[in-house]
């Protein structure tokens, strides 16, 4: 089978569970389920219809996806810069790493709620307290895998450079970050998500816009039509992080060798 059939069939199969998948549930609602509770895939596409047309009663909808997004990509992109910085940095020093693992890990065990909480009273209802909750999401996603990456760098090409006079700033910035990138892009195609659930559950604890406060209400006006709703606006919206988050690993790592269409048909 040719790359491009292989492709629209992975297309079609897809396309067909989500029609079976939504069908049944369809069908279900309207036969032995009770779609007050679990509602149904026709009542979903009314709300979000009415929601965009219309507004919602927080507002517009357009204004509520851009505060969730905007809490969620600061602390993406805080949490991010803090987890390379970090852990890269604690991958090469082995000592300072095994004095402060204890603390590393007591802080990750922490519940992440318990946080939202404390940050609500902290800064207040507004974006702070959104972006501090998704940043510590996000900062250990990436500082893991960061500190992992910076380990695994090859011995050999560390001695190697140093042979030549390379200093620290230069093995850092040639061979360690480069090394330890694929580390770091995998944990960030996660990460953007947990920015997400971060930022929707500091919205749940206390917040005046955003797609966590609209589903909070929907939850409790037993909307349950609008909490699948906002459910599928947010996951709309981590899938468009998740392609432009592709597309910058693919610049990124465009300096790697491809494998050779024939050398793969081969294996």
């Amino acid at each position: 089978m040719s790359r491009k059939n292989r492709s629209w069939s992975v297309y079609a199969i897809r396309a067909l569970l989500i029609a079976a998948w939504l069908g049944s549930w369809e069908l279900c609602a309207r036969t032995f389920m009770n779609p007050f509770l679990y509602s149904m895939p026709s009542d979903i596409w009314t709300k979000l219809v009415s929601w965009f047309r219309d507004g919602t009663s927080q507002g517009s909808i357009w204004e509520n996806i851009w505060v969730t997004l905007e809490e969620a990509a600061g602390g993406f992109i805080l949490g991010v810069i803090a987890g390379i910085v970090l852990g890269v940095f604690l991958g090469r020093a082995p000592f300072l790493a095994e004095v402060l693992a204890p603390f590393i890990k007591a802080a990750n065990a922490i519940p992440r709620i318990v946080l939202a909480s404390l940050f609500v009273i902290w800064f207040g209802l507004g974006l702070q307290s959104k972006i501090a909750t998704a940043f510590v999401l996000v900062f250990f996603a990436v500082f893991f895998n960061a500190f992992q990456g910076a380990r695994e760098v090859d011995r050999t090409l560390i001695d190697n450079a140093r042979i030549l006079r390379a200093d620290r700033w230069a093995l850092m910035r040639t061979i360690v970050l480069p090394s330890a990138t694929s580390w770091i892009l995998a944990s960030m195609h996660v990460a953007f998500g947990f920015a997400l659930i971060g930022a929707v559950v500091g919205e749940f604890t206390g917040a005046d816009r955003g797609m966590g406060l609209l589903i909070s209400h929907s939850q409790g006006n037993f909307d349950s039509a609008g909490v699948y709703a906002g459910m599928l606006v947010i996951t709309a919206v981590a899938l468009i992080a998740e392609w432009l988050i592709t597309q910058l690993e693919k610049r990124l790592t465009s300096w790697r060798p491809q494998t050779s269409s024939s050398s793969a048909a081969g294996a």
